[in-house]
């Protein structure tokens, strides 16, 4: 009997089962295609959810801090000095041996390592900083300080600073001394943790997680008067951030990005300190491969101290400060094993060894892999402590930096307290500290281009030259160390004085 206008030409059993698997089929779709623009929408709509849960939840345990630093506990495992678990290169899927047939380079703008240079001067003589719209005594001291350092005294002996692998040892030396006796620094106090004020000491994100607490625990440069502050830190954690509001594979950093966004905007317009110069007295650092993208927007004004130094996102020359990438493997012990074989006891041309990131490593593994004279792999078999790793770098004479999804890597590092010449594969990279040392004093620099022809760079280095390079790397490596209590010349000093020598030198006379 017909009881109205539709009409079932299947039995309801039947019907049910339809929309079983029509539901089904919806559902593998949506995992199969999720970068689709529709469902794109609806994960991002999911994520926002989700990372507020999270975020709500890790703020609730911010208290029990020794919970949160086990459970935040940077996961890398320093096998073949590879990159972190969870870090923007383990999200991709690794390259295997047997896809190295026909690896393929990127073809990009570049900027070699002598027009950085040139770029440097430039960024000096354009004395683009904002000046505060007021004179201040804080002013007044900068532009001292400025006129102090641009004239320094000429000096080329110093029992702790070895004058070669300085770009100008008498600037820097005066510079040091004037930030040692006068830089004021006020910390923001806004912000709940893990996302400020908390810290990562070990894995490859380490730099911020040291400096953010030494910074924290420090009273020599730290003031409570923002008035007579010549900088301000921002204290935030790229790799907290990362790890407090991402939701794995919903594939946007936006919120991570409108986060630090909204917070910058609440210390604008909570505080005067910003507006007297457009926040170029302001700085912050950040390890994450993703903090310049998390640091764009008003914050470009800022200071910023990146590992990723790459000149492609953003990174300006003379104004921001490249982080050096350091994988601590333990917080109570960062000095252990350091030093290596002398210049007679490195049989191995050139090292490297870890996962196939990126476009580079492969070239590199494609045309130097079953070289005899070098050894370049694509992982070592692990051993406890990463000993055969670490023996490696102490045997060659250089070690391959080589970039992987991002510019930096800690092999830079790793070289220096190893004693091994870097040589820098990495297009767009600007070198940690790159305003005050002269990197190319005791570091090779080959263009990802020239691969090819790695072997015959290295080999057309003399023996003496050679030598010169190995006693210049022991000397500035001691720059690259943490040390839970700071000491002179150490690395909580030189990445505190490098945002204090930029800021300084692109003063503007009122």
């Amino acid at each position: 009997m017909d009881h109205g206008f539709l009409h079932y030409p299947f039995p309801k059993q039947t019907t049910r089962l339809i929309w079983v698997l029509g539901i089904s089929l919806v559902v593998v779709l949506t995992l199969q295609y999720s970068e689709l623009p529709i469902f794109s929408s609806i994960s991002l709509l999911l994520s926002g959810a989700k990372a507020s849960f999270v975020r709500e939840s890790y703020f609730s345990n911010a208290k029990n801090t020794s919970f949160m630093q086990q459970d935040l506990k940077d996961s890398y495992s320093g096998v073949n000095g590879s990159s972190p678990k969870n870090s923007s290169e383990e999200r991709e899927n690794n390259t295997q041996n047997g896809d190295l047939k026909k690896p393929k380079m990127e073809t990009l703008p570049v900027m070699s390592i002598s027009q950085m240079n040139e770029e440097l001067k430039k960024s000096r003589s354009s004395l683009y900083s904002v000046p505060s719209q007021v004179s201040s005594l804080v002013d007044q001291q900068l532009l001292e300080a400025k006129s102090q350092i641009e004239n320094a005294a000429f000096t080329n002996n110093d029992s702790r600073l070895y004058a070669p692998i300085y770009r100008n040892i008498s600037m820097f030396k005066r510079s040091y001394e004037i930030m040692d006796r006068m830089l004021k620094v006020y910390i923001y106090k806004d912000g709940e943790k893990p996302i400020f004020h908390d810290w990562i000491l070990e894995g490859i994100y380490a730099s911020e997680g040291w400096f953010l607490k030494l910074m924290e625990e420090n009273k020599q440069f730290v003031t409570e008067d923002p008035n007579e502050a010549h900088l301000f830190y921002i204290p935030f954690s790229s790799r907290l951030l990362e790890l407090t509001l991402y939701v794995p594979h919903s594939h946007s950093r936006d919120n991570l990005i409108q986060f630090m966004k909204n917070h910058t905007e609440m210390i604008i317009s909570k505080y005067p300190f910003w507006n007297r110069t457009n926040g170029s007295d302001h700085f912050l650092t950040g390890c994450h491969d993703w903090a310049p993208a998390e640091t764009r927007g008003r914050l470009l004004n800022t200071i910023r101290a990146l590992c990723n130094a790459d000149i492609r996102t953003g990174f300006k020359i003379g104004k921001d400060v490249s982080l050096p990438t350091t994988y601590v493997r333990s917080s109570k012990n960062p000095l252990k094993d350091i030093g290596g074989n002398p210049p007679t006891q490195r049989p191995i041309l050139a090292f490297f060894a870890g996962h196939m990131h990126g476009y580079v490593r492969p070239v590199l593994l494609n045309h130097w892999g079953n070289d005899t004279d070098m050894r370049i792999f694509a992982r070592m078999p692990h051993v406890k402590g990463n000993k055969n790793y670490i023996d490696h770098m102490k045997s060659s004479k250089y070690c391959i930096c080589a970039r992987g999804f991002a510019v930096h890597s800690p092999r830079v590092v790793e070289s220096l307290i190893y004693d091994c010449v870097p040589v820098i594969i990495s297009d767009n990279y600007v070198p940690p500290f790159f305003e005050v040392l002269n990197w190319e004093s005791f570091a090779v620099f080959v263009l990802e281009k020239d691969i090819v022809n790695l072997k015959k760079v290295l080999l057309s280095i003399s023996e003496e030259k050679y030598v010169e390079m190995y006693e210049r790397v022991k000397k500035v490596k001691e720059q690259f160390f943490w040390h839970s209590e700071p000491v002179k010349y150490d690395l909580f000093h030189m990445i505190l004085h490098s945002v204090w020598y930029n800021r300084v030198l692109r003063m503007k006379g009122i």
